[in-house]
């Protein structure tokens, strides 16, 4: 190399490497805010229980943050989601499944999230019981009240948001 070769050289390397990321990075960006897709929540959890005595299978519709009992078993789901119809299927419920002793006192069985596309992932899987998720119910708002407002209407900033159905509770965090 010449005298003053060095910096041309270091200048157009640089450029070749730009101009070769910059169709990636341009793809990514077109492509990534499509990709994702918006959850909906819902005010209902569905989940199948077997009790392995007597054979028997139940479909147990539990409303959110509500407690319903199969045999000794208590299921609390605390929030559902699903997805639009469009999208892949992708449903979720983070739920708490309590087993009442014979003494009465509880027993925390589970705590955590189940996946209705993965019964076998996260079941509660009990020596009588098993309890999975099949479906959430009743979304607290349709897709279409999640979208953008309508052309030409302007929100009111100072506006309150609209009341919500009776399933809408302050979210809190518990702390074990």
């Amino acid at each position: 190399m010449k005298p003053g070769e060095a910096g041309t050289y270091a200048v157009r390397r640089a450029l070749t490497c730009a101009f070769a990321i910059a169709p990636a990075l341009a793809l990514l960006t077109c492509v990534a805010p499509d990709a994702r897709a918006d959850r909906i929540e819902n005010g209902i959890a569905v989940f199948s229980a077997l009790d392995k005595v007597t054979a028997t299978i139940k479909k147990l519709e539990v409303p959110i943050n509500e407690t319903v009992q199969f045999g000794a078993l208590k299921v609390t789901p605390r929030a559902c989601y699903s997805r639009p119809p469009t999208e892949q299927p992708k449903t979720t419920t983070f739920v708490e499944v309590n087993e009442v002793m014979l003494d009465g006192q509880e027993k925390k069985l589970f705590s955590g999230w189940m996946f209705a596309e993965s019964p076998g992932l996260n079941a509660v899987e009990h020596p009588v019981f098993d309890v999975w998720l099949t479906e959430c119910q009743k979304p607290k708002r349709s897709v279409a009240q999640q979208q953008a407002p309508q052309p030409g209407v302007e929100p009111d900033p100072d506006a309150a948001p609209p009341a919500d159905d009776a399933y809408d509770s302050p979210r809190r965090r518990v702390r074990r």
